[in-house]
């Protein structure tokens, strides 16, 4: 499987790994590490030296209770980042943002996705997606990030998050945008109880029926902290045993914090995977 996007081809054979960039002063994880574009340009090469393949620039932190960020802002935040990632070292980009503007700015400046946690909802978001050319991920998130955490609830939340999938790919493609620049994403901690994040990763491979490319964030997240018992700074371990799992399941794209360690994880899954199937562990 290949995903196709401005300039760039994406072998998804493997599983690969996509690098958060958060320019913002209050992610639940890195807030403020990268608000200067120096710091954030020096982040962004080490996790492309560590083996990334995709960096994900975000200048709205979603984490549960957030307020939201006006589009001047989060324009100012992201668009200098992208533009000198772009110009500097030709990588992929993606960017991660609910504002149909902030979309159609990003891809003029080189972004090749758009990763949105509302899945296009906002007001002018398809017709963004579709006249920007970039692959889109859809993301399943039950509320908004600063209500999402409220009682969250579902009948049998693999069934419900599947079936919103399928309507939003159904919705996009009805829109113009063609499937083969489709992604899609559960959303781990948007909108979920740790009970309803262990359903969805134990039938993670139910997602991938659905015939589109399957990303998966579970990083340093709440869930992580819950089974662990440990802060965020503390949840390497646990992020990557997530990811690995992920992957043995059907995940092609792992978004994480800590690309070097889930690089390696990503790998070692990948080549258990290739041995089951029979054919030789590329190196």
């Amino acid at each position: 499987m290949k995903l196709e996007l401005p300039g760039h081809r994406v072998d998804l054979s493997a599983p690969c790994v996509m690098g958060i960039l958060n320019v913002t002063p209050d992610s639940f994880s890195d807030g403020g590490r990268h608000v200067d574009l120096d710091a954030a340009l020096a982040a962004a090469r080490r996790m492309l030296d560590d083996g990334a393949t995709i960096i994900d620039v975000g200048g709205e932190s979603t984490r549960p209770g957030a307020d939201p960020v006006d589009e001047a802002e989060e324009l100012a935040r992201v668009i200098p980042v992208i533009e000198r990632l772009v110009g500097e070292t030709g990588c992929v980009i993606s960017i991660d943002t609910m504002k149909p503007a902030v979309m159609r700015a990003a891809c003029r400046a080189g972004a090749a996705m758009i990763n949105d946690v509302n899945a296009l909802r906002a007001d002018g978001a398809l017709e963004a997606a579709a006249s920007g050319g970039a692959a889109v991920c859809l993301m399943h998130m039950q509320g908004t990030p600063r209500t999402m955490q409220q009682a969250p609830a579902y009948g049998d939340v693999v069934a419900d998050v599947r079936r919103f999938l399928a309507q939003r790919l159904r919705d996009c493609v009805d829109a113009g945008i063609p499937v083969d620049r489709l992604l899609i994403d559960p959303g781990f901690g948007f909108g979920k109880t740790l009970e309803h994040n262990l359903a969805l990763l134990a039938r993670l491979a139910d997602f991938r029926t659905m015939g589109r490319p399957l990303l998966v964030g579970m990083s340093r997240k709440g869930m992580l902290g819950q089974l662990t018992g440990r802060a965020v700074d503390e949840r390497l371990a646990a992020g990557v045993a997530a990811a690995t799992v992920a992957v043995l399941h059907g995940a092609n794209i792992i978004r994480t914090h800590d690309v070097a360690a889930t690089v390696d994880a990503v790998r070692v899954a990948s080549a258990i995977l290739t041995s089951a199937q029979g054919r030789p562990a590329t190196s």
